[in-house]
């Protein structure tokens, strides 16, 4: 095991954060770990799935899924009715990074879900077993966050781990962990607008800096003698508009 771990989340199609975040990342010393929600929203989610599995299968990093994974996934098992649910949510841009713009025009929802699953069957295999959470020293990564009212974390469903927003934050940590999480975006933590920071509150870290609204990405190093620099990539392209 590599002695540091550097950690990204909500990358949700924004490729070019997502290059700009792997620069800081040295494959010799440092555990790579994606947090979850590669796609939607941003206009890159096929290029970012894919050099996400490349990452994991090629140079060992940990990918964990978070809700827009499953968001995908349900999409492709049950289009006619989850189509308009994923749509709304940022499924239709990484629809169209599969495709063309537009493609909703042209296509049925059947129609799109049948030829992705025929042309992309092991990136579906591969988004199919990711894990819900990475433990490392007292640390655990996770999407969304654990339930804070079981005794032990890990009793907590698979909704949990990629869903859960206030009974997660709001409550007490009494896990003994540090737990480093993304999906919520850090102004909604702050509870001010335009803070992109990191949330540090009660041995939980919020790194979901609202990129793809045109907040930033964290990249987020963690070392061994308990070190923490964070690497914030600030989206210079949109101005910040949250949606969520």
């Amino acid at each position: 095991m590599k002695e540091n771990v550097y950690v990204i989340s909500d990358i949700h199609g924004m490729e070019d954060l997502f290059e700009e975040a792997l620069e800081k990342w040295n494959k010799k010393t440092m555990q790579l770990i994606l947090i979850g929600d590669l796609a939607d929203r941003g206009p890159k989610g096929k290029q970012c799935f894919y050099k996400a599995m490349k990452l994991a299968k090629e140079k060992g990093a940990i990918y964990l899924t978070g809700n827009h994974e499953e968001m995908f996934l349900n999409f492709l098992s049950n289009p006619e009715e989850r189509f308009h649910m994923y749509s709304i949510n940022g499924g239709i841009e990484t629809l169209e990074s599969f495709f063309f713009k537009g493609v909703d025009k042209e296509y049925s929802p059947t129609e799109m879900a049948m030829m992705i699953k025929s042309q992309h069957k092991e990136l579906i295999r591969f988004l199919g077993e990711l894990p819900l959470y990475y433990e490392w020293k007292e640390y655990i990564f996770v999407h969304a966050g654990v339930n804070l009212l079981f005794r032990d974390w890990k009793y907590s469903t698979k909704q949990d781990f990629v869903w859960i927003r206030e009974p997660f934050f709001k409550l007490p940590n009494q896990t003994g962990k540090i737990i480093v999480f993304g999906h919520t975006p850090t102004p909604l933590l702050h509870e001010e607008n335009g803070n992109f920071d990191l949330w540090l509150h009660d041995n939980k870290i919020g790194i979901d800096g609202g990129g793809v609204y045109g907040g930033a990405v964290h990249g987020v190093l963690f070392k061994e003698n308990g070190e923490m620099i964070d690497n914030k990539f600030n989206n210079q392209t949109n101005p910040w508009q949250p949606r969520y």
